[in-house]
């Protein structure tokens, strides 16, 4: 999606080196100066320079309907938050939250609306290319979007309380027909709204509005009179033309179809003034209150004090609420009081007090001076006041210091007047016309170095370990600053977990040697505390069969259609995990079986029948040696240690294998079937793992329900270093459709709810479920390296993805309940879909070059796994589709092993029985 954004004028020149946005993603322009076009028409001369600068020969008619774009209007004078009008609210710094994770020092409003925004685009009907939001507010939606109708225009509100609605615009629906819009009223009274509810629905607009290529046309055609650009607003006056009863006559616009929805779960944070900054960051801040989920413990001694990109030299106390320091540096000669926002202010050494309610901002001006600006916390540069010339221009850091106290009362003396009669002045308008944005930045990024290293010192108490690390990683390489000091090792596990793979990613960065050894050290920090409890509670095998008895274990594979990934740890251990998968048997066979039976000779004989390998193992050392990918026995042996036949995981000692194995009463014979290719996708080494464990568990004794067997199975993945979540065991252990979650925390052992099969197993459905494999292969340990080095740095993008994951999983999980066929379908689509934004070789070319032949077909269909090849589950739209799909890729090969196979849903999971 191409974003294009109304700025300030001064900032639309270096916008693109300010951020470090894509020119190809990114345009900006502002509205010609001197000229009010409103929202509608800014909106109209937004598209009309862009399609100027990107339409590469289009019409406007067709490079609308050629992408999607977003229209965000942040060109204001924010007269009412001066200390961010000269770079535009819209990159107002907003403090990480102190509940979330993942977030960047460098944050700003801009960089938290955005993924709303493509969230809905990306759920919009295909004819909706065109959104419009405003730039001065943070919006959340704390639910799943619903789906969005098929209209010309969409707009969002908000359930709020008349005593709000009374000064924005509302939407105004019957009760019989809540979706759809019958007016838009403009600041309605409390006694209009008040009338409306009893034959009506009310929604409060939060300014995010969706266009038809017709609606937006319709409204460029509005907004131009005899060739130019008139004012013309999109709320007042298009908006009030809209519905089946407009407040306005337009007939033409009035044919439009407009469908009104409230955000789920919507939260709106407005950014407008310099008492909605301290507001709104408060609320956000104090969104959580649950000290579980809260990832620091803060000192600040009042909540409502922020500080951020500065050097703070004074102790702060209670009384210093509603304080925002930022992109300044207030010294040890400085007495603060409450209600002040301090920006830009350079490093100085200043004697200064403020009163309460005072307010300083130092903005650069060209290659050297600074303009100095104080003003009142409820201060609105309205009218002529944002006009007049007030503002001294001075020539030094020492300068700004004297005129300070001049402006503030602090100095009364002549050098001082002089100083400050001697100045050029500047208006609130001139300053935001020729303030040095790229001097401003960099004192900012200055800061933020100086502040990284004081929060890696006091990570206890700061945001440190909760961020994105990657980019931590990334200024620190920029700006060369040391390495944090090490750890001490008492800190809880997490934390040095992320530690270890933030040093392994700077050295990373820096080219240095070493950054393996901290990425191991990473995931053995994991491996640790997934084991610990193992390890602690030994076990103490004994035989429970007759010498001429065979214990014969078989599990089927699975097929995640949500929710996989969100599994992996350490993912599931900081957030939980869910997802959602079935149990099903290949050519009405569970496909992975495990064979144990005693015998006489003390020792241990692994074979496999697939592979058709065998090893002997007589010693503790042989046995111990599993952590190596794609040994044939790794799985059997990790196993057996587990099962308490080596020291590490036995309650009783022994001088030797041999010596166990006669207090056992026998050897042991373990044989291996896996009729399913490696690499599958189906969960198979994981599945193995668990029918392994499983078979063991009957055959000595053990005593472990399935739940255990699963958890087992992730401590065994750990010890061959594989990783590996749990949703590939417990999808096998546990038969049919159901639902898997946990909660955060390293107790990973999912709550289950098993789900109706009908839309698996009924005659008119079953036949449209089609497993083909493609006869590629790809070891999941190469994809999941990758995606889990990112879940250690907290890495925005990645996080956020794993949460929408999350959240889909709700979706699959309703249209299972209402047994929805082809929602279900369209959900398994997009569950590929987000697979493959996690990791782009999940779908290779030759894979993406066989779905493209079946696809219209499909109503949805994905790799199992990790993907990359295996297993190519389809659901096709009907029984005759899937017809047409055997037929299709059976003319199609891939290769000589590439095969349909049938697929049934198992009803019964593991199963273990004796001879």
């Amino acid at each position: 999606m191409k974003k294009l954004l109304s700025l300030p004028p001064n900032l639309v020149g270096c916008f693109h080196e300010l951020t470090g946005y894509s020119r190809d993603e990114w345009f900006c322009t502002n509205d010609p100066v001197g000229h009010k076009l409103g929202s509608g028409g800014g909106s109209t001369w937004l598209l009309q320079t862009c399609h100027e600068a990107w339409a590469q020969g289009q019409d406007m008619h067709e490079w609308l309907g050629s992408e999607r774009r977003l229209l965000l209007h942040a060109g204001g004078q924010s007269r009412r938050l001066p200390s961010y009008a000269p770079s535009g609210k819209i990159l107002t710094p907003i403090p990480v939250f102190r509940w979330e994770r993942g977030q960047r020092l460098s944050q700003d409003l801009l960089s938290l609306q955005i993924p709303l925004y493509e969230r809905i685009m990306e759920a919009a009907p295909e004819h909706l290319h065109t959104m419009i939001v405003s730039g001065d507010v943070y919006i959340r939606a704390t639910k799943p979007l619903q789906e969005i109708p098929d209209a010309d225009v969409v707009c969002y509100g908000l359930w709020l309380d008349l005593s709000i609605a009374k000064d924005h615009g509302v939407f105004v629906s019957s009760r019989q027909t809540p979706g759809v819009m019958k007016c838009m009223l403009q600041k309605p009274s409390v006694e209009t709204l008040n009338s409306l509810l009893k034959d009506h629905f009310y929604l409060t607009d939060i300014g995010i509005w969706l266009f038809s290529d017709r609606a937006i046309e319709l409204m460029m055609k509005r907004s131009m009179k005899d060739g130019k650009l008139v004012n013309y607003d999109m709320y007042s006056d298009f908006g009030c033309c809209l519905g089946t009863h407009p407040t306005m006559l337009d007939e033409e616009i009035a044919q439009l179809k407009v469908a009104v929805l409230p955000l789920p779960g919507g939260e709106f944070y407005h950014f407008g003034t310099s008492h909605e900054l301290l507001s709104s960051t408060l609320a956000v801040q104090n969104l959580e209150n649950d000290q579980r989920k809260i990832m620091h413990h803060s000192r600040k001694p009042h909540p409502s004090m922020f500080v951020q990109n500065c050097l703070l030299r004074v102790k702060l106390t209670a009384e210093n609420q509603n304080l925002w320091v930022e992109n300044s540096c207030v010294g040890s000669h400085w007495t603060l009081s409450h209600e002040h926002i301090i920006t830009g202010v350079p490093e100085n050494d200043f004697e200064l007090t403020l009163k309460a309610g005072q307010c300083v901002d130092v903005v650069p001006v060209g290659e050297s001076q600074y303009v100095v600006r104080t003003y009142g916390f409820q201060d609105r540069f309205d009218g002529e006041l944002q006009q007049t010339p007030m503002f001294p221009v001075v020539d030094s850091v020492e300068d700004i210091g004297v005129v300070l106290r001049y402006m503030l009362g602090l100095d009364a003396s002549r050098e001082a007047q002089q100083l400050f009669d001697g100045c050029r002045k500047m208006s609130a308008e001139d300053i935001s016309a020729v303030a040095n944005l790229r001097r401003l930045f960099a004192q900012r990024r200055s800061f933020r170095n100086d502040n990284w290293p004081a929060l890696a010192r006091n990570h206890e108490h700061s945001v440190f370990y909760q961020v994105d690390l990657e980019d931590a990683a990334k200024e620190y390489a920029d700006a060369n600053l040391p390495e944090p000091s090490a750890l001490t090792g008492e800190e809880p596990l997490m934390t040095r977990i992320h530690d270890a793979m933030f040093r392994s990613e700077l050295h990373r960065l820096k080219g240095e040697q070493g950054y393996s050894e901290q990425g191991e050290k990473a995931f053995s920090l994991l491996r640790q505390g997934l084991m610990d409890q193992v390890a602690a509670a030994g076990q103490r095998p004994h035989p429970t069969i007759y010498q001429d008895q065979i214990v014969w274990a078989r599990s089927p594979v699975r097929i995640d259609i949500a929710g996989g990934w969100t599994d992996t740890p350490p993912y599931c251990l900081m957030e939980g995990g869910r997802v959602i998968n079935l149990a099903i048997e290949l050519n009405g066979q569970p496909p992975l079986q495990t064979y144990v039976k005693p015998c006489k000779e003390r020792h241990i004989i692994l074979r496999s029948i697939d592979l058709g390998a065998a090893e002997e193992i007589t010693t503790y050392e042989q046995l111990g040696d599993f952590n190596h990918v794609g040994s044939p026995f790794s799985i059997p042996k990790a196993a057996l240690a587990l099962a308490g036949f080596h020291p590490s995981y036995g309650e009783e000692s022994f001088a030797s294998l041999e010596q166990q194995l006669g207090a056992f009463g026998s050897g042991i014979e373990l044989t291996m079937l896996s009729a399913i290719p490696a690499g599958s996708g189906l969960g198979t080494s994981s599945i193995l793992a668990a029918t392994v464990l499983g078979a063991l568990n009957d055959f000595c004794g053990l005593l472990w329900d399935k739940s255990e067997i699963g958890r087992r199975t992730l401590v065994l993945e750990q010890l061959l270093t594989t990783g590996g979540g749990w949703q590939d065991q417990f999808g096998g252990l546990l038969q049919g459709v159901k639902l898997l979650q946990t909660d955060r925390g390293f107790e990973q052992t999912p709550d289950v709810r098993y789900l109706p099969n009908d839309l698996f197993v009924q005659p008119e459905y079953k036949a449209c479920h089609l497993l083909y494999y493609t006869g590629i292969t790809r070891t999941a340990k190469t994809i999941l390296g990758e995606i889990v080095r990112r879940m250690f740095l907290n890495q925005h993008d990645e996080i956020e993805l794993l949460r929408r994951m999350k959240e889909h999983t709700k979706e699959m999980y309703e249209a299972l309940l209402r047994q929805e066929f082809n929602t279900m379908g369209m959900l398994v689509r997009h569950t590929w879909q987000q697979n493959q934004l996690l990791d782009a070789g999940t779908n290779p070319a030759e894979m993406a070059q066989l779905t493209a032949l079946i696809d219209d077909l499909c109503l949805g269909y994905k790799l199992p796994g990790a993907g990359g090849g295996g297993y190519l589950y389809m659901v096709a739209k009907d029984p005759e589709a899937a017809a047409r799909i055997k037929k299709i890729l059976n003319d199609h090969r891939l290769n000589s092993n590439a095969r349909f196979v049938d697929m049934s849903l198992s009803t019964t999971g593991l199963q273990v029985s004796r001879s």
